[in-house]
């Protein structure tokens, strides 16, 4: 049986779920009655075990359903990023092929293209249906498909199965914490790992609640996590929407403090910015996972713990084998950085329909090269240097450009920036400095070069600086570094 099942029978009357957008709450057993429905509705139009199913559109609890529903049909749910172009979604739907395509109001850029059936219609027809009796069992089914923001190129549909999904559950559970009295404001998208997965599966697992919103806001995310009728104790999201949390005019420590953990993850969190959210009392929590592997670290939520380490994502559960190994394949010693691999049960079954890529990605002995350059101290503790793609040699030292951006990232006049590796004839590579200027104009050079240079070493600093409009990014927010080294070496 799925988590929302076995909570049905142990606590049938207790909250499940609550959508903010439409005002309904489901106890644990109207939500295991209304994903019943849904499976034998997808089942009796004639969806076949190893299908796809597609969804596009905004949180709801009814997308959250409709993918509980796919699993216990033995259906493979499929969650489309509403914030791609139609041409973007045209791919990804040619690739994963589904059998039916869901949607709400923002599918409508899919019109005359695809045949999008409202998601709201479905569940209405739904409810004739008596809910499904049987579950499918094999937990080593794929039962997901997350298409990666592909930062590098093409995007890759990255396949996980129910126990892929259930470890990661496990894990984000007890590295944060998670218990039945547990409350998640889930606004992050539903079309990331984060959204569906971390922010969803622990909780109801636990027996908890979702109180799902259909995206983030931050004064009404603010008064949100502060309202005590809905009792929030976890909020998971990313480094910008704390920041805009922690920036927003109407921010008061005092109305969230009550909270388990802020978690943050998904990019690089500056170590000044956690001590700032613990200086007001509020654990802000990193953790580190991936749409490949799940949750696979996770920081403690107390918050001696949290500043004796700041900026470590955290340490690893049980489940999950980690090692770091050099550009030879040798084990890096402690304070070493080293790519990170990673083996276990929250690995992804393959890429969808990409032997190829799947084989560069995970080897003979099953270790996933996560391309993450990391570092790991005598305690266990990791922290993520920067990707080991966007690392570049400098006169023969290596060179990681998330060191330098955190430093600038609170520098007054900076709004945004990001270090790349040009080539070089002197050096082979140096580095390439693109600002964002704030609204007072940008800093000048030699202010830029002086305060770096007291930070870091000669070799890491950059030797050219660029001022740009803007940075040049996926649907999903990340900086495209590869198009951004493209833009500035056309100068």
């Amino acid at each position: 049986m799925d988590s929302i099942r076995v909570q049905a029978r142990l606590q049938p009357d207790r909250l499940a779920a609550r959508d903010l957008s439409t005002g309904q709450a489901w106890t644990y057993a109207a939500l295991d009655d209304f994903v019943g429905r849904l499976a034998a509705l997808l089942v009796a139009r004639g969806c076949a075990p190893g299908d796809r199913v597609a969804m596009l559109g905004k949180n709801s609890v009814s997308a959250v359903a409709l993918h509980f529903a796919c699993a216990r049909a033995g259906l493979i749910y499929v969650p489309l990023n509403w914030r791609l172009s139609a041409a973007e979604l045209l791919r990804l739907v040619e690739q994963a092929q589904p059998r039916l395509v869901l949607g709400d109001a923002v599918a409508e850029v899919l019109a005359g293209q695809v045949a999008v059936e409202p998601l709201s219609d479905f569940v209405a027809e739904s409810e004739a249906q008596a809910p499904l009796a049987r579950l499918a069992s094999d937990l080593d089914r794929p039962s997901l498909i997350l298409f990666t923001s592909g930062t590098s190129g093409r995007s890759k549909g990255v396949v996980l199965s129910e126990r892929n999904l259930r470890e990661t559950a496990i894990n984000f559970g007890v590295l944060s914490r998670v218990s039945n009295s547990s409350v998640f404001l889930c606004e992050a998208p539903m079309f990331h790992v984060i959204g569906l997965v971390t922010n969803i599966r622990p909780v109801l697992m636990q027996g908890g609640a979702i109180v799902v919103s259909d995206g983030f806001q931050a004064e009404r995310t603010l008064a949100r996590l502060a309202d005590p009728a809905l009792a929030i104790t976890h909020y998971v999201g990313v480094p910008q929407m704390m920041e805009a949390l922690r920036g927003a005019p109407l921010f008061d420590p005092e109305g969230i403090r009550h909270l388990t953990a802020l978690v943050s993850g998904g990019a690089p969190h500056s170590a000044a910015d956690i001590a700032a959210w613990l200086d007001d009392g509020i654990p802000m929590v990193l953790g580190f996972g991936m749409s490949e592997a799940g949750t696979v670290f996770g920081m403690s939520v107390e918050p001696a713990v949290i500043r004796a380490k700041l900026g470590a994502v955290g340490v690893p559960m049980p489940g999950v084998e980690t090692r770091l190994v050099d550009s030879n394949g040798h084990a890096c010693a402690p304070g070493t950085p080293g790519e990170l691999q990673l083996r276990g049960d929250t690995i992804m079954r393959a890429y969808w329909r990409d032997p190829e890529e799947t084989a560069r990605a995970i080897d003979k002995d099953g270790w996933f090269a996560t391309g993450d350059i990391a570092r790991c101290d005598e305690d266990g503790f990791f922290w993520i240097v920067d990707r080991k793609k966007d690392m570049f040699i400098s006169g023969g030292e290596n060179v990681y450009p998330a060191e330098i951006e955190a430093l600038l990232r609170d520098y007054p006049g900076v709004e945004e920036c990001a270090l790349v590796g040009v080539p070089d004839p002197r050096w082979g590579e140096i580095g390439h400095l693109a600002i964002v200027a704030g609204r007072d104009g940008a800093p000048a050079d030699d202010a830029l070069l002086s305060y770096l240079g007291d930070r870091l070493a000669r070799y890491k600093l950059p030797k050219r600086i660029s001022r740009l409009d803007g940075l040049p990014r996926t649907a999903t927010g990340k900086i495209r570094k590869a198009a951004l080294r493209a833009l500035l070496m056309k100068d």
